[in-house]
This record gives C-alpha cells, sequence and structure tokens, in this order.
C-alpha cells in the first residue's frame, strides 16, 4: 500500500472535518477515494453518483494528471508520495 496525501477544496473541507490535506494508504486512485469516503461518510454522496462513478463536476488529479484523462482512469496504481487533489467545478452567475 502506498501513503498518499489527498487535497481537498474549501467546499469538501467542512465534511472532512475542516481537514485540507488527509493522508490515507491505498493502492490505486479508486482505492484512495474510498478510503477516504470510509473516513468521512458524508463526502461519498458529493463525490459519487447513485453507480458508484466520479461526479462529471468532480475532478481528482493524480499528481499532475487528470484522472479522467488517464488511460487507466481511478485504477491508475498509487505510489508512496504521490499527491491526489479533488475540485468540484463550481457554476454560478
Amino acid at each position: 500500500m502506498a501513503q498518499v496525501t489527498v487535497t481537498l477544496p474549501a467546499l469538501l473541507k467542512p465534511f472532512a472535518g475542516q481537514a485540507g490535506k488527509i493522508s490515507l494508504k491505498a493502492k490505486t486512485v479508486h482505492g484512495a477515494l474510498m478510503v477516504l469516503c470510509g473516513r468521512f461518510p458524508s463526502l461519498k454522496p458529493l463525490m459519487f453518483d447513485e453507480e458508484g462513478a466520479l461526479r462529471t463536476h468532480v475532478l481528482c488529479f493524480h499528481n499532475e494528471s487528470n484522472s479522467r484523462w488517464s488511460e487507466e482512469g481511478l485504477c491508475r496504481p498509487l505510489k508512496t508520495g504521490d499527491q491526489l487533489t479533488i475540485i468540484q467545478a463550481v457554476a454560478g452567475g
């Protein structure tokens, strides 16, 4: 298992006990997100839809790469020291 850091946007911090950076262990990007949601269950419906897919307005960057543009997607393996950054697209006028 890799030790990684997940960074959350300000909009999600209240659902993670105000933590902006969370350290956890996981094998894949998806595994890390599941560990995160297991630790903070109120995050799961904000990040994943009813079918278990990452919501369209939620982006997950693995180091510098957007997981949506990666061939491996959320199945991408992690290495110790990797960074995951969650970004929520917001719209308004």
